[in-house]
């Protein structure tokens, strides 16, 4: 791994750990099972997927890669995690999904090979596990087709995340595995929006995601102080 590379070995290492219990709805990973029809119907909302061209950027172990191409559309996910990669590659296989492929590839490398490739761009739960966010955000940018969506979903940094999403959610509830997330590296909905201004992306819409512990129940609203989603456009008269 070279140094310039935007990613942080420790990270990776975390989440190939964990790459048999990708699909383990009961696991470490049944909070994502449970907010991704949210998610997927949401994107679909703004930016039909059927017939698209798609890319996931850090893709992990493919659940909102494969749910989209099960939507219709022609899925290219990609991410930095080796063992999570080959994880996402089988579960395609014994699924039998159609039209989606992985790669590990950097967002930056293949915004230099790919640039304005695809029609919707997904990158979720992933800015705050890299040392660099907007380099990410400015690889999305490239990547996007003119007139395409770009959409990013990551945690806010403030005193009630921290609360909610590490002590909550990693140490009360064990929802999550301990040192899932930094609070370092939380990215208030400003920054991430500087970010996007920076790349050149509109932002059109934004959403949140609560949760019920007791009856263990996501739904999406206008609260964006833990968890929250952009959904950002790039020009239709942007310049490749």
């Amino acid at each position: 791994m070279t140094s310039t590379l935007n990613a942080d070995p420790a990270e990776l290492a975390k989440f190939s750990e964990l790459a048999h219990r990708w699909w383990d709805l009961d696991g470490e990973f049944r909070p994502l099972h449970q907010i991704n029809p949210l998610r997927l119907d949401w994107i679909n909302s703004l930016s039909p997927l059927k017939g698209q061209r798609v890319l996931d950027v850090g893709c992990g172990g493919g659940i909102l890669a494969d749910a989209m191409a099960r939507s219709g559309a022609q899925v290219m996910g990609i991410d930095l995690a080796a063992k999570p990669l080959r994880v996402a590659q089988l579960h395609a296989l014994e699924a039998q999904t159609p039209n989606v492929e992985y790669r590990d590839v950097s967002a930056e490398a293949l915004a230099l090979q790919q640039p304005g490739s695809f029609g919707v761009v997904t990158c979720m739960e992933m800015l705050e596990h890299v040392p660099d966010p907007a380099s990410v955000v400015r690889a999305c940018a490239a990547l996007v087709k003119p007139g395409g969506w770009v959409f990013f979903s990551t945690l806010n940094r403030n005193p009630k995340s921290f609360l909610l999403a590490i002590v909550g959610a990693e140490y009360v509830l064990n929802m999550l595995p301990r040192g899932t997330h930094e609070y370092a590296k939380m990215i208030r909905p400003s920054e991430l929006a500087s970010y996007c201004r920076g790349a050149e992306l509109n932002l059109r819409h934004t959403r949140g995601m609560a949760y019920n512990p007791l009856t263990r129940r996501y739904w999406m609203n206008a609260d964006t102080s833990v968890n929250y989603l952009f959904a950002t456009q790039k020009p239709a008269d942007a310049a490749l």
